[in-house]
């Protein structure tokens, strides 16, 4: 009961994290404090947020390499465009926009299916591999297809994405993968996590666990993809490339692998510090490398993770003061 409570508290804490940095940001741009060039960058944050806590699920609590992240947000997002491209002149903006992003959810968890049933029975490198493979090969059949625009892009779809609407999406992202996370089903996938031979002789199903986490994770990049496709005016093949998946992995590792708060931290980082050292062109991207070659060395120190561990202590301490 009591560590159910704890973990109910650091969902709320992470929840109250998110809402106030919204509250912060709605303050900023009713003031007039928040500069165009910073409101452009909301609606990537949020996007980066909801890949970044879904392949948390499959990286961090289920344990599994994946790499074909990008494929599932590439989905999402054709489809949720081209959704929109056809009901553009049926339905209203406060009616499709929200259906844009299940149908894109939808469509990349129907892929998630076709793809976890098979290659989910690989491990490790060959399990990375095979995602990759799928990303590009996704990548490949879009650039080939008339109706979604071909190497030109998806043109026409509406610009509908909203930083309130993006945070709304965030916040359900953070409930849903949270509580997933610290249910039962939650507590199984991460047994696979820590010994799959264990867990199988427990009694939890291997491959429906597996599945669950996969899924759950593409219908949340597909989610993603179609809040990606509705913020800019041209949707292209090419943006959901490798690099795309390798960019929301480094987001992931950078944050903790299986910390969700971490995530949400660290897409933020991401997405402003390219933005931030723009002013130095020559010199941006080797900043960049050297500030996350900076973080992966101090995240693997065991002095940091002391002083974490010390500094958690610390909270818990006060924290159980306070409700004595």
């Amino acid at each position: 009961m009591m560590k159910r409570k704890k973990t109910s508290i650091k969902n709320y804490i992470t929840y109250a994290i998110a809402l106030g940095a919204f509250a912060v940001m709605m303050l900023l741009i009713a003031t007039g404090n928040a500069t165009r060039h910073l409101q452009s960058m909301l609606v990537p944050i949020c996007i980066n947020i909801v890949l970044a806590a879904s392949l948390n699920l499959v990286v961090g609590v289920l344990g599994e390499l994946s790499l074909g992240h990008a494929g599932f947000m590439s989905v999402g997002a054709y489809a949720g465009c081209l959704f929109s491209l056809y009901m553009q002149e049926i339905l209203p903006t406060a009616v499709r926009f929200p259906l844009a992003m299940l149908v894109g959810g939808i469509v990349a968890a129907v892929f998630g299916v076709l793809v976890g049933v098979p290659v989910l029975r690989l491990k490790g490198d060959y399990l990375a591999i095979v995602t990759l493979a799928f990303g590009e090969i996704i990548r490949s059949i879009i650039i080939n297809l008339n109706f979604t625009g071909g190497a030109a892009g998806l043109k026409g779809t509406p610009q509908d994405a909203t930083f309130p609407a993006a945070f709304i999406v965030v916040m359900i992202t953070l409930v849903v993968i949270l509580n997933l996370v610290n249910s039962k089903q939650g507590r199984a996938i991460m047994s696979l996590r820590d010994n799959t031979i264990a867990a199988e002789s427990c009694g939890i199903h291997v491959s429906y666990y597996k599945l669950l986490a996969f899924v759950v994770a593409a219908f949340f990049a597909g989610v993603a993809g179609a809040l990606y496709g509705h913020n800019y005016s041209i949707l292209t093949a090419s943006t959901f490339d490798y690099n795309k998946s390798i960019e929301i992995l480094v987001i992931v590792v950078l944050g903790g692998m299986g910390s969700i708060r971490g995530s949400m931290i660290a897409a933020v980082v991401m997405t402003v510090l390219p933005e931030a050292l723009r002013f130095m062109s020559d010199y941006r991207m080797l900043i960049y490398a050297l500030v996350l070659i900076a973080i992966m060395l101090l995240n693997a120190s065991p002095a940091f993770s002391k002083l974490k561990g010390n500094l958690k202590k610390l909270f818990a301490g006060r924290r159980g003061r306070e409700e004595a």
